[in-house]
């Protein structure tokens, strides 16, 4: 590692410490020329996940946009904005260790419904309604129906 001071070629770790849930490495060098001392990172560079829409076209994976569907469709219900954060954390953690580069809107929003699920029904409703495009109120009674036969099978 080059010294940001002097430019020399040689310095030497003298601490390593892990950060951010062990994603990075903090290492405090020291140059072997000038003896000054400086902080370095160390994280893995990954390759962005791209998400393929219903239409068919590319973007890149942005955790930001899949929380702020899950806080519409959690507005003004009882859930914590921890547990909204940490659906988040979960499908974005289940997307980047996938062995694909891509992934459909489509498996997305179902890992975020299967979560909602267990949650809160309502906000898991709400969800629902944008991400299957209900065209009618039939198909949003089949979907409450189909609630309701699972919760009643459970029982």
């Amino acid at each position: 590692m080059k010294c940001p001071f002097c430019n020399h070629d040689d310095t030497r770790v003298i601490d390593s410490r892990s950060q951010d849930e062990n994603t990075t490495i903090r290492r405090r060098r020291q140059c072997d020329q000038c003896g000054k001392r400086f902080t370095t990172y160390e994280r893995i560079d990954t390759i962005p996940m791209t998400v393929i829409k219903t239409n068919g076209t590319r973007e890149t994976f942005d955790k930001s946009k899949l929380l702020g569907g899950i806080m519409k469709s959690c507005n003004k219900r009882p859930i914590s904005v921890k547990q909204m954060e940490q659906i988040a954390d979960e499908v974005e953690n289940a997307v980047m260790s996938s062995m694909d580069k891509e992934i459909s809107s489509k498996d997305i929003g179902t890992m975020v419904m299967e979560r909602l699920k267990e949650i809160d029904e309502v906000a898991y409703v709400r969800f629902a309604s944008v991400y299957r495009q209900f065209k009618d109120i039939h198909t949003f009674m089949e979907e409450l129906a189909k609630m309701l036969e699972e919760k009643n099978s459970k029982s």
